[in-house]
């Protein structure tokens, strides 16, 4: 089974190193439903200066080309990441296998469920290839969501209240490892 970094909160990036005296250039790209995943990628860029993040709901990413590290990640919603973020790894595979990788999920579970929620987030030869992969917490904002999905999530689930799992330190240590 492959082992990952277990943290609690969900981000996607790029990261930085350095060679030769110059700091590489890193690419975040990240999908977000509710905000949680595009705010641990926040922390992260904060982290990583230089950073560029790209959310590919709302905008063209920037060619990979340019770019020594690309971190991915996404949050997991009824079970599945988003299509834009699968749409992404697998039209860009061969040009992703060769750069230096981060990956990661957000979702609310810990252990064995989140880990087989990773595994079936990236493609194999990603989830291989990746330098750096993680498992962050996410949250859960019942203001945020729609009246059918709050009364799913109140009667099948059992959650009454907001729940939150997202921890800013975890998401600077993670990039802290990106950048060794």
């Amino acid at each position: 089974m492959e082992s990952l970094l277990f943290c609690r909160i969900s981000v996607i990036i790029i990261t930085a190193s350095q060679e030769e005296g110059q700091m590489s250039k890193h690419l975040i790209v990240y999908t977000t439903k509710y905000g949680t995943t595009e705010k641990a990628a926040g922390i992260i860029k904060d982290n990583l200066p230089g950073a560029i993040t790209c959310n590919l709901k709302k905008e063209k990413c920037p060619e990979l080309e340019n770019f020594d590290w690309i971190i991915i990640g996404g949050s997991i919603y009824a079970g599945r990441i988003q299509k834009e973020l699968k749409k992404f790894c697998r039209q860009n595979l061969s040009r992703l296998l060769p750069k230096n990788l981060g990956l990661f999920i957000c979702c609310m579970y810990d252990g064995e469920k989140a880990e087989k929620q990773f595994l079936e987030a990236f493609p194999e030869e990603l989830r291989r290839a990746a330098r750096v992969r993680a498992i962050f917490g996410g949250e859960l904002s019942l203001d945020k969501i729609n009246f059918l999905e709050k009364f799913v999530i109140k009667k099948f689930i059992g959650v009454k209240e907001s729940v939150s799992r997202f921890q800013p330190q975890a998401i600077a240590e993670f990039a802290r490892k990106l950048g060794e």
